[in-house]
């Protein structure tokens, strides 16, 4: 089962291999079009995103579509004895 991939608009990562050990990397934001992605997959204020890295090594921002399974979905209602 795959998903397709969301690519955050307006956001860009980069890894500076020449950045001291403590950098992690800079994110760019395109402002117009981070507003719109943002806003367009808005989820009780929150928007989640994975900094990922592709098979050829370039990094890239998705969204993060998981939600957690309700619980008690999926699995069959256990039979609850009556007293008498």
């Amino acid at each position: 089962m795959s998903k397709e991939k969301i690519f955050a608009n307006g956001f860009s990562f980069k890894r500076n291999e020449k950045a001291p050990t403590f950098v992690v990397g800079n994110l760019s934001v395109k402002k117009e079009d981070a507003i719109e992605f943002l806003n367009q997959h808005e989820d009780r204020g929150y928007v989640n995103l994975n900094i990922n890295m592709s098979k050829s090594g370039t990094y890239y921002v998705e969204l993060d579509t998981w939600k957690p399974t309700p619980q008690g979905e999926g699995k069959p209602a256990e039979k609850q004895e009556v007293p008498f």
